[in-house]
């Protein structure tokens, strides 16, 4: 068994050195493994594979991708943009304002944290800079503020969370509201002081608008705003599951982007597929290699061992979390966050149980630590989307992030330690 686990994770760690895809580097481990360190035939991987996929609850990633990306091409960005800019476009730093509440807007639409940056980072980031705030805080403040797609919900690492240790998705749900609006809050108050600080703009577009013209503004975003009260609503009140949300939340965007903002027509919907169906399969690749090796993990007993050594050391819940906190930090700026949830939960969340903490909490914990890890180099993903849009380098965007990154940080003590921020509606 020992030979087994150092064969495993000598594999592994040398094909992630080999800059191979980390689902192409679980699946080649688990193969091998298979192979070499089992009797178990190896018609049973296909088998497996198979099995990881053909699962209800999976069917939400897909849905979740095409309504996104439904609502990126709709129009939805530039109204949920001045929406927001009606709403706090008239104070100092108004358009910074602007580019937090837009990001959380739409990251309760999308649930993708690369697709928000796209979507916002491409309209806001050159308005900002052109209304005199400086390029580093534009880029920073939008690519830390993009990150909270995978926390407010609907999110996808969170529903991948759920598949793999069996918890509820609506609860997850449920619980990413308060912790998404929190760091929310904390970025619009890093806005506010840095802007007053350095004297950035007033937001002299919405000091122009009239009350109509606001009126306008936010009439015209009400329809993207409902979608995530419409989703959530039908998932806590029961009428529909997470799965049925999102294909319903397909057939909403469908509606509104086709027919009420008309900015999409049938010819578009072909490159909208496909695009979704692009990222579905890196998504669900990803999510059958990680499946396939944690059943590598189960079969070594890795989850029940370290659970056996954490418990045998006396940790208390309060050392357990700082600990889980630091790996997860480091984890978060080499792995790709759902392969980290994938690989991960199923080994900390038994440990986490027997001290006490509840499953739902730890599922965000877990999320808000590698939604950290997206701003982070040397492979946070939040990182090369804004610098492929602003034209600077990897290390100057993740510089330019270090403050919004702090403000995340203090969120993450503050959900951490006061559980009833994720639980309080359980």
């Amino acid at each position: 068994m020992i030979e087994g686990l150092l064969a495993l994770l000598i594999i592994l760690f040398a094909l992630l050195l080999t800059s191979a895809p980390i689902a192409v580097a679980m699946g080649l481990t688990s193969f091998i493994y298979f192979y070499f360190f089992t009797a178990i035939p190896l018609t049973q991987v296909p088998e497996r594979l198979f099995n990881a996929l053909n699962a209800f609850p999976l069917m939400a990633i897909p849905f979740f991708i095409v309504a996104a990306n439904l609502m990126s091409r709709g129009g939805i960005s530039k109204r949920l943009i001045a929406a927001s800019n009606a709403l706090v476009g008239q104070f100092r730093g108004g358009l910074a304002m602007t580019a937090v509440l837009a990001c959380m807007f739409f990251a309760a639409i999308s649930g993708s944290s690369p697709a928000t940056v796209v979507a916002v980072g491409t309209l806001i980031i050159p308005a900002m800079i052109k209304s005199g705030y400086g390029k580093d805080f534009s880029t920073g403040l939008v690519t830390t503020s993009g990150s909270l797609g995978i926390l407010i919900p609907p999110s996808i690492p969170l529903i991948v969370y759920g598949i793999s240790t069996e918890q509820s998705i609506g609860d997850l749900f449920v619980a990413g509201i308060g912790p998404g609006i929190m760091a929310g809050i904390g970025l619009l108050i890093l806005a506010v002081v840095v802007s007053r600080r350095k004297k950035y703009g007033m937001g002299l577009n919405a000091i122009r608008m009239s009350k109509y013209e606001r009126f306008t503004a936010l009439r015209d975003a009400s329809l993207s705003l409902f979608l995530p009260i419409f989703v959530l609503g039908g998932i806590y009140t029961g009428i529909f599951t997470p799965t049925e949300a999102a294909a319903m939340a397909v057939f909403y965007a469908l509606i509104v982007s086709i027919f009420v903002y008309k900015e999409i027509k049938l010819k578009d919907m072909p490159s909208i597929l496909m695009a979704s169906a692009r990222t579905s399969s890196m998504v669900m690749f990803i999510v059958a290699s990680g499946i396939l090796f944690s059943f590598v993990l189960t079969a070594e007993r890795i989850p029940g061992q370290v659970s056996e050594a954490l418990l045998a050391s006396e940790l208390t819940p309060v050392m357990f979390l700082i600990m889980v906190n630091v790996l997860l930090l480091v984890v978060g700026m080499f792995m790709e966050t759902s392969s980290a949830i994938l690989i991960l939960a199923p080994v900390l969340l038994p440990v986490a149980m027997e001290l006490g903490v509840d499953p739902i909490h730890f599922g965000i914990i877990m999320v808000l630590n590698l939604e950290i890890g997206m701003m982070t180099p040397p492979l946070g993903l939040n990182l090369f989307v804004a610098s492929g849009l602003t034209g600077m380098n990897i290390l100057r965007v993740a510089k330019a992030c270090l403050p919004s990154v702090g403000v995340l940080l203090i969120a993450l003590v503050i959900v951490t330690f006061v559980p009833q921020l994720s639980t309080f509606a359980l």
